[in-house]
């Protein structure tokens, strides 16, 4: 592996330099004016691949910029990372572990050893063990302690022991089964809990603990309330026996799992070189295959693996990861653009920007490189967005009237997943219509001719110009899917995982730590016990404030909802 500090400060090489010139150019150039200069454009910044198309055209680069990005990739030594990441070396240099995601879903060139042990053989194991369980599900055979079959799952796990599955499964409607039910709950916030539970029949509920550690206060607390409410609907069963017949533990801690009270036969493992925000391909990925199928779920590993394959072996200029990451440094660092939209027009991906969020924000949010030497440039981007035609009506006038500029992501699929007429064809049309908007805008000229054409004096049409005028120039990309099935999925994804990697080598930082997000959960657990009395002369008057106020005020406070009560069938044998 590269060593950290082997390398001299990016920042200060000449391709670097001659970027930050040509930035300034191009911010002076239109969009529509490269296309015209260049009749080749649009087919030459394209890309297809077996699931689908990505076009890059309609972003602020010519020919000589796209050169200088593919050398700084060059130069920043992608190709001995890349080759890192796969041959398992310890490339998370601040926890000293490797980052082998890939080798989830079949992406590794070959196979390895961690401390003797094969990680392909390791991985096909625990996923045998996951697919056995699905099949009991699905066959009716999973019974909780009265007999009753297993009808609804409620996973528990935050971050990516929640959002990696949830998305997946939203995404994956048109795939679902509909014999078991599938519920998440990642908040804290008893609220969450309160909602899912009601209406459910204990008996017949089970309860996944995703935890890597299997101490996230918030998922544990979370398990703790749920076997209270299985206690309170049984309350003759003994806690041992509702633990082992209704809670399953997903973990890197087995060990954790089983003092809680989990049966090890009903205890999944993955392993801590698998980060959690990457951890959905693993047996965190256990909500998937019951909501879809385990079938299924292997398709969208076997799309990630597509990914992996495509990443590791085309050459930079032809690799889809490589030029979404590169694009995304030239904005973010060099043309000074923070943020960037995620919009995808398919209402199945609606979570895919908040899934997105978390991969890019808690992978690249850094400001210290490699060498532990705070940067002297912006690193990843604020990652935001929602569905397509929502935000149409909501933030687009941002978007396309704000001074500020947002280069976005268009998400479609060449395929509808439903059977309704007309649909689609609008869906797609408003697509393609918001990026060429974007890049084209609409100047003082044609918004005069607009406005004579309706009848309008030319008072009026001086009046009103100013205000409907769109300068366009602003950039994007279009993943156009050629259906959303599990295995382009899994290639979306992996898609933006390998980008997010890419960005992280280019600007010389640690993509696979987290340390901000300790440091709050640090804090709340000294916190948390002042809530109810302690000296609060060591903290902050503002937090002191605050706490004084929460306080004085508990005690008059509405008395909070309580999980709500379980309704027992009268026959044990009676479903849900």
């Amino acid at each position: 592996m590269q060593d950290a500090h082997s390398h001299s400060a990016i920042s200060q090489s000449p391709v670097w330099q001659a970027l930050q010139e040509q930035a300034a150019q191009l911010k002076r150039r239109r969009l529509a004016d490269l296309f015209a200069g260049d009749p080749q454009r649009a087919s030459d910044f394209s890309l297809e691949l077996p699931q689908f198309l990505l076009d890059f055209s309609k972003n602020h680069i010519d020919r000589s910029v796209f050169v200088n990005l593919l050398r700084l990739a060059e130069e920043a030594g992608l190709d001995q990372w890349r080759a890192d990441l796969f041959a398992g070396e310890p490339i998370n240099v601040t926890e000293g572990r490797p980052v082998l995601h890939p080798a989830l879903r079949g992406g590794l060139a070959e196979d390895l050893e961690i401390g003797g042990v094969s990680v392909t053989g390791g991985v096909e194991a625990e996923l045998q063990r996951l697919k056995e369980l699905v099949v009991l599900l699905h066959n009716g055979a999973l019974t909780g302690c009265s007999g009753k079959r297993i009808t609804d799952v409620v996973n528990l796990g935050v971050g990516g022991s929640h959002l990696g599955p949830q998305t997946a499964i939203e995404a994956l409607r048109a795939y679902r089964k509909g014999d078991v039910a599938v519920h998440f709950v990642s908040n804290v916030d008893g609220a969450q809990l309160t909602d899912v539970l009601v209406g459910l029949d204990a008996e017949s509920t089970l309860f996944i603990v995703s935890s890597k550690t299997f101490t996230t206060s918030e998922t544990m607390t979370n398990a703790r309330s749920a076997l209270k409410w299985l206690q309170r609907a049984a309350p003759d069963e003994a806690v041992e026996v509702l633990l082992q017949r209704h809670f399953v533990g997903v973990t890197a801690s087995p060990e954790k799992a089983q003092q809680f009270g989990i049966l090890p036969e009903r205890t999944y493992r993955f392993w801590d070189w698998v980060g959690g925000r990457y951890s959905l391909w693993s047996v965190i990925g256990l909500p998937i295959a019951i909501a879809c199928g385990f079938e299924n779920f292997r398709a969208l590993l076997d799309g990630a693996a597509d990914m992996d394959h495509h990443f590791r072996e085309a050459p930079f200029a032809q690799n889809a990861p490589v030029i979404m990451a590169l694009l995304s440094v030239w904005y973010c660092t060099f043309m000074g653009y923070p943020a960037h939209a995620v919009l995808p027009y398919d209402q199945a991906l609606h979570m895919l920007p908040a899934y997105l969020q978390q991969a890019d924000m808690e992978s690249n949010g850094k400001s210290t490189n490699r060498a532990g030497v705070e940067v002297d440039y912006a690193t990843g981007p604020l990652i935001w967005g929602q569905t397509g035609i929502n935000g149409q009506h909501a933030f687009y006038q941002y978007l396309h009237q704000s001074p500020e500029v947002v280069p976005a992501d268009f998400i479609g699929s060449v395929t509808a997943g439903h059977d309704l007429e007309g649909h689609h064809e609008i869906l797609l049309a408003n697509m393609f219509a918001q990026s060429q908007a974007l890049m084209n805008g609409v100047d003082a000229e044609s918004v005069g001719r607009e406005l004579a054409a309706k009848g309008l004096s030319q008072e009026e049409i001086k009046r009103l110009t100013p205000f409907k005028v769109h300068r366009g120039g602003k950039p994007s990309n279009t993943i156009l899917l050629k259906e959303l099935d599990p295995r382009s999925l899994g290639g979306l994804i992996a898609l933006y995982e390998h980008k997010i990697f890419v960005q992280g080598v280019i600007l010389q930082i640690y993509s696979f730590d987290q340390w901000g997000v300790e440091l709050g959960k640090g804090l709340a657990s000294k916190l948390e016990p002042k809530l109810a009395a302690a000296d609060l002369a060591d903290e902050d008057d503002s937090t002191a404030q605050l706490i004084e106020y929460y306080r004085r005020n508990k005690c008059g406070a509405v008395t909070p909802t309580e999980l709500p009560e379980v309704e027992v069938a009268e026959s044990a044998g009676e479903q849900a």
